[in-house]
């Protein structure tokens, strides 16, 4: 399978595209079009967003996705910040490369996680410099050109901002919703505004927000709010989304995803992955609700 093709040969849905209105954001169905056949076999797809770079998105992405596989559920996660394709390194597999089965690609599965990232198709050091067809073409292929087979939930770690990627999936996909990771810090709030806009305009249901960072434990149990407190969960309560849950600092967050080891696995018992299980949590409550609000 080429990497990236020309646009005007992908087959898609007749809504999809950049002529796409919003309001037809569900007209497929959460079954997903039956031109995305890898698709069809996926219940819940959960777009893991941040407003900007630097709030530690990817590592709860990678988090999220171990702690939902640990409860038994079967887990994809996309690795779709083509640009900065970071999942590769924080599973271990920088110099892996995914089968390829009747020109489509098998993705590789690592911690019960099944994973695609850009980063499995070209040199890790390698710059990624794409206009936007070129982009948005790649990640439909993500979607089309990769056997996921049967899964409750796909996991697409987005690229920080409201680029062409994000709008490329809420078009091509029908999104169950989006889960927006936030620091506390208020420079933060204005960047959560513009994602919390942009999925509301393209009719993508917001799952909720984490906050991320939200302090730091010292040995003796006293909190340091280090960028500031309950930035996130008030911004949350004041725009009518659903928070999620605060996650604590831990360096080891860090070490371990440098070194190919998600922090769930190495530290399951610390109050940061309490922390992102009772997010996980929320995550699929709040899919059940809108689960249950569609019947």
């Amino acid at each position: 399978m080429s990497t990236v093709h020309d646009e005007s040969t992908h087959s898609s849905c007749s809504h999809q595209g950049n002529n796409h209105s919003s309001s037809s954001h569900s007209s497929c169905g959460h079954q997903h079009c039956n031109n995305n056949r890898p698709l069809q076999q996926v219940k819940n797809i959960i777009a893991i967003a941040s407003g900007k770079g630097g709030v530690g998105k990817s590592t709860f992405a990678v988090n999220l996705a171990i702690s939902l596989a640990q409860t038994g559920a079967k887990v994809g996660l996309i690795d779709a910040d083509l640009y900065g394709p970071s999942i590769p390194t924080m599973f271990g597999l920088v110099d892996a490369k995914p089968d390829v089965v009747e020109k489509n690609l098998v993705p590789l599965e690592k911690y019960g996680v099944k994973l695609m990232s850009i980063g499995f198709l070209i040199d890790i050091d390698t710059a990624v410099i794409w206009r936007g067809p070129m982009v948005s073409s790649a990640i439909k292929q993500f979607i089309s050109d990769v056997e996921w087979g049967d899964l409750d939930y796909l996991i697409f770690d987005l690229p920080p901002g409201t680029g062409d990627i994000q709008i490329t999936i809420a078009h091509t996909v029908s999104l169950t919703g989006a889960v927006i990771v936030t620091t506390p810090q208020d420079v933060a709030m204005a960047d959560v505004s513009k994602a919390v806009s942009m999925f509301r305009k393209v009719n993508v249901p917001i799952l909720g927000l984490v906050e991320n960072m939200s302090y730091y434990e010292l040995p003796d149990g006293t909190k340091d709010y280090i960028f500031g407190r309950h930035g996130g969960e008030i911004f949350a309560k004041t725009n009518g989304v659903p928070f999620l849950g605060s996650v604590p600092i831990d360096r080891a967050i860090r070490e371990g995803g440098d070194n190919g080891e998600p922090y769930m696995l190495s530290h399951p018992e610390s109050a940061t992955s309490k922390a992102i299980r009772q997010s996980a949590t929320e995550v699929v409550r709040m899919v059940s609700m809108m689960r249950a609000a569609q019947q």
